[in-house]
């Protein structure tokens, strides 16, 4: 029972991610935003390893992979994701996000063993693609260039993340996790830093409204430093396949919680389009459900975590 209520959890954290970003959106510029929030949440999460005292990681193969992945997973995927939900609502970049697990699926069979792709894993994809396709069919007629810019930029942030992520788990496995996560952050926020701050000028002179400041502080607090203690916690304790539902609710929570709080539209090809992706990543998931996986080797991680 307690695990589940941890997945309920989750479910609702990252599915409200994509309000909260959207909300700082209005007031801050988007790459800073996001260099701003690994900032403040590698520094907590450094803390936490350093009351831990747990053991860092000692090769140049680790560091060199910790810096890699950082770079896909934190500067590419969420500067992507910012930037492109300027554009874009909530619930839409919740949807396009959701096609990580298809490119993680892709990429994984060219660097783990046990997971090529087979007849269903290629239907799912197929059936995101076919989602992503139907969602760009009226971007650039209906919401305009910048739109279908912003959705080809989270299609892209899935796929950086996916990369990364991939990378991971094929090269990271003796890594320990909250360390990982911290030190990918730091290597994701210098590179997001060192482009924003430039173009988006000194963040102690951006509008900073007590809803953007709130907006960072969620992000920050629980869409970070709580969301990843209790992901860990979870894996420890509910079967991983378990875990990669949460995939499944993330977009549709998003959705729901901007139609309410931003009163954002829903258009049938982003029904019709988001239907293809979930059920595309629920043939994924449903599938890996009844397949054992050797505790020797972790399986792929199917969430996104925005």
């Amino acid at each position: 029972m307690k695990a589940r209520i941890v997945w309920l959890i989750l479910c609702c954290i990252w599915g409200s991610t994509w309000l909260f970003i959207k909300i700082g959106l209005r007031d801050l510029p988007p790459i800073t935003f996001a260099g701003i929030r690994f900032v403040l949440a590698s520094l907590i999460l450094t803390a936490l390893v350093i009351a831990r005292r747990a053991r860092w990681p000692r090769t140049r193969s680790e560091w060199t992979l910790i810096a890699i992945s950082g770079v896909l997973q934190f500067t590419l995927n969420y500067g992507l994701v910012f930037w492109g939900e300027q554009h874009i609502s909530s619930g839409l970049a919740a949807v396009l996000q959701a096609t990580f697990p298809a490119f993680g699926l892709v990429i994984a069979h060219f660097y783990l063993p046990r997971e090529r792709m087979t007849t269903g894993k290629v239907i799912g994809v197929l059936l995101g693609v076919f989602g992503v396709a139907v969602i760009f069919s009226d971007q650039l007629s209906i919401a305009g260039k910048m739109a279908l810019l912003g959705s080809i930029a989270l299609v892209l942030s899935a796929l950086f993340g996916s990369y990364g992520n991939v990378l991971v788990k094929a090269y990271g496995g003796q890594i320990d996790p909250q360390i990982l996560a911290a030190a990918q952050m730091v290597c994701g926020f210098v590179p997001l830093l060192a482009i924003g701050i430039p173009m988006e000028g000194n963040p102690l002179r951006y509008h900073w409204t007590g809803m953007a400041v709130i907006s960072l502080l969620y992000l920050v607090i629980v869409g970070s430093v709580i969301a990843f203690a209790l992901y860990y916690w979870l894996v420890r304790h509910m079967d991983v396949t378990n875990t990669m539902l949460i995939a499944l609710v993330t977009p549709v929570t998003a959705i729901i919680l901007g139609m309410i709080v931003l009163h954002e539209e829903l258009n049938w090809r982003l029904l019709a389009g988001g239907a293809c992706i979930i059920s595309g990543i629920a043939l994924i998931v449903l599938r890996k459900r009844h397949k054992r996986v050797p505790t020797h080797e972790p399986e792929l991680e199917l969430v996104s975590k925005p």
